[in-house]
């Protein structure tokens, strides 16, 4: 058993189980993941409108899932574990964003409700009146994939075929 994997898998676990408990409050990593975030809009240009709106909460999530799966391919399981928990940190901070598309009161950069990401994309889709639920839906998978990352940081920590 690798006792330093160990100990970051708990560490780790632990920051990210008091981060369940604060996910609404702003976080040293919110302010990397804005950054994607908004590359995302950018990036999802080509694809329409929607896909413009949508891209930047995607971006969020697809950005750690692209290092996972090529820590996971190289056979770092412990690497791609850890990044579990950034996955599912960024699945909790969206869906803080996703709950506030009705009442709008979360700062925005550039300080524009009109560009209420989940505003716009509940309203496009005609499922604005669901807001809570999707919001709580969002939520509740964020929750699932910290204590899926728990469990693959400690399971993993010692299991990897190749160092990290």
């Amino acid at each position: 058993m690798n006792k330093q994997r160990l100990t970051t898998a708990i560490l780790v676990s632990a920051y990210f189980i008091y981060y369940t408990m604060t996910y609404k409050d702003w976080h040293f990593l919110d302010s990397a993941n804005l950054i994607i975030h908004e590359a995302g809009h950018i990036v999802f240009i080509p694809f329409g409108l929607f896909m413009t709106i949508l891209g930047g909460s995607l971006l969020q999530i697809l950005f750690p899932i692209l290092f996972a799966i090529y820590f996971y391919r190289q056979q770092q399981y412990f690497s791609a574990s850890l990044l579990l928990f950034w996955i599912g940190q960024n699945i909790l901070n969206i869906s803080v964003y996703a709950a506030d598309a009705i009442v709008m009161q979360l700062p925005l950069l550039g300080g524009d409700n009109a560009g209420h990401d989940w505003n716009n994309l509940l309203a496009m889709t005609d499922t604005l009146k669901y807001t809570d639920i999707i919001g709580k839906i969002i939520y509740t998978i964020g929750i699932i994939v910290i204590l899926l990352a728990i469990f693959a940081s400690l399971i993993n920590s010692s299991a990897d075929k190749k160092t990290t």
